[in-house]
């Protein structure tokens, strides 16, 4: 199944996690992030937990946390609004250096954060140890409706092309001697935003066509490595399970 070059966030390597068909690592870390959602989060010790088990997975399949750090600021917006919130909630509040703070917003805030973090973890983790296009073939093979499975493979072939496009525009810009970083270019950049939305959607319509006349029929064919075995479920699913039997023992010992 071809869903253009390796992503951005793919890490190349030859790990056992990365050998793993791509169902089994799905299952496994949308397992893995549902157990620490449903975590209460005044279980501190169980997110300690789970980051040990990450770290684990990071060691076996090479993935550096000089890697992870810097692809970790997506999650910024998360961290504003949990800092927001101890000042905002009301109830019964706590002086922390001086400051007025909220308990409920803390808890909240210590949820927001230490799940969101996770979450994006986990998300990573699933992006250095799996090819691009091999997540549509893994949603197929787990019977994910075929329309869903087309749009993500579109998607992903889209986003290197948007990439590449955008690439030529900033360097034609700058060619013509334009300074993109100065506040007084921002209608230009607006423009630019512009030309590359009627680029893009020409473009889908050019491709589209040529993918009606070469006979596509609204799914793309799952053709790639063979499906995962009795063994790789059993090996790829230990993380889900460790993160399950911890959610679990939160539970039972609240």
């Amino acid at each position: 199944m071809g869903a253009g070059h390796a992503h951005p966030l793919y890490l190349d390597g030859a790990s056992p996690l990365h050998r793993l068909p791509a169902e089994v690592k799905i299952v496994c870390a949308v397992v893995f992030v549902f157990a620490v959602v449903a975590t209460p989060r005044e279980a501190f010790w169980a997110f300690a937990g789970y980051l040990a088990v990450l770290i684990v997975i990071w060691r076996i399949a090479g993935i550096a946390l000089t890697w992870i750090g810097p692809r970790m600021l997506i999650e910024l917006p998360f961290v504003t609004l949990a800092v927001l919130l101890p000042f905002a909630e009301g109830g019964a509040r706590v002086t922390v250096a001086g400051l007025s703070l909220s308990v409920a917003g803390l808890y909240a805030a210590w949820g927001i954060l230490v799940k969101g973090t996770l979450g994006v973890l986990v998300s990573l983790t699933l992006a250095a140890t799996t090819p691009a296009r091999d997540l549509p073939l893994g949603l197929a093979r787990l019977r994910v409706p075929a329309m869903l499975t087309t749009i993500v493979v579109l998607m992903l072939r889209y986003l290197d092309l948007l990439t590449a496009e955008v690439e030529r525009m900033r360097t034609a810009r700058l060619s013509r001697g334009d300074d993109p970083r100065t506040f007084r270019q921002i209608g230009a950049a607006a423009r630019g935003v512009g030309g590359l939305f009627v680029r893009s959607y020409e473009r889908g319509e050019r491709v589209h066509l040529a993918m009606l006349s070469r006979g596509f029929t609204g799914s793309v064919p799952t053709i790639g490595a063979p499906p995962a075995t009795a063994a790789a479920w059993r090996t790829g699913l230990v993380p889900a399970v460790c993160a399950v039997g911890i959610c679990l023992t939160t539970w039972v010992l609240r």
